[in-house]
């Protein structure tokens, strides 16, 4: 079981393919990572050294932001857009989609969960009205 800035590398995977888990590394940057360490991308985790590991490791650190400190850089990316009120940080604060994406039919993952707004039915109306009328007054304050 290797660790790896804080990320546990599942031993049955090869190198290359679980260097991806880690965010900010693809898989194009996994193979240059290698390269760079001189370990080939089809060894397994389970069979790789401790030195091996030392030298991705430090590969990793000197060319590449990961985890912790991407995800740092992003947010205070984001919260930079939102100071200065410019379009993308406006659809920030909105919560809606930022890169020009249609809002009209899709974007649901953002949006969240449809509504209904618009004309009830008859039924649905009187029951919105009874239980408004069951609902106890707020109390009046001093």
């Amino acid at each position: 079981m290797a660790r790896i800035f804080g990320m546990v590398l599942p031993d049955a995977k090869r190198i290359d393919y679980s260097l991806t888990l880690l965010k900010g590394i693809g898989r194009t940057n996994a193979k240059k990572v290698l390269a760079q360490a001189k370990v080939d991308g089809s060894v397994r985790i389970k069979d790789i050294t401790e030195e091996q590991l030392k030298k991705i490791s430090v590969a990793i650190e000197s060319n590449i932001k990961v985890e912790g400190d991407l995800r740092e850089e992003v947010t205070e990316n984001i919260k930079r857009l939102k100071e200065i009120g410019c379009y993308r940080g406006i659809r920030h604060i909105r919560n809606l989609p930022v890169n020009g994406q249609r809002t009209k039919s899709n974007a649901r993952t953002k949006r969240g969960k449809r509504k209904t707004v618009g004309a009830l039915k008859k039924e649905d109306q009187v029951k919105v009205e009874a239980a408004k009328a069951a609902a106890p007054a707020p109390a009046a304050k001093k």
